[in-house]
């Protein structure tokens, strides 16, 4: 199992939008940057992940899985854009702060320090289970696929 995080902004979809999905989940639509494509393609169903609301918020709010691997985006004209279908596992009790990722020395290296324009990105295992905890969410429970 992998993890990735997943920006989007609450004004354009929110995490209370993505949990009234449900099981079946959304798909993670209008992504037009190559690298965060390039991710989305290397998911599997199952992978974990944070929804982040980045602009309003800038936090992270709640976990979701991969419930369907990379498909062409419905909403691109063209073929090269693709996407996956994520759907919402849970809220996280404490929102996770950009500030407080910042402020963390275990989370120095995490992409959304480093390049937090990226609107996909991996979180390394460490970093997943640290987040958790921060986010007052047992890494046990939310690493299970």
């Amino acid at each position: 199992m992998r993890y990735w995080l997943y920006k989007s902004e609450p004004a354009t979809w929110s995490w209370d939008q993505q949990k009234e999905k449900g099981a079946a989940g959304e798909e993670w639509t209008g992504v037009r940057n190559y690298q965060a494509r390039n991710f989305m393609r290397e998911m599997s169903v199952g992978d974990r992940g944070f929804f982040y609301h980045s602009n309003e918020g800038k936090e992270i709010v709640g976990i979701v899985e991969v419930v369907k691997e990379a498909h062409p985006d419905s909403t691109a004209d063209d073929a090269k854009w693709e996407c996956v279908d994520i759907k919402a596992v849970m809220d996280v009790p404490k929102p996770v702060s950009l500030e407080q990722v910042k402020a963390e020395p275990k989370l120095k290296d995490m992409v959304l320090v480093n390049n937090s324009r990226l609107s996909v990105q991996p979180v390394t295992e460490a970093e997943f289970a640290y987040v958790c905890e921060l986010a007052g969410v047992d890494p046990e429970k939310a690493m299970k696929g």
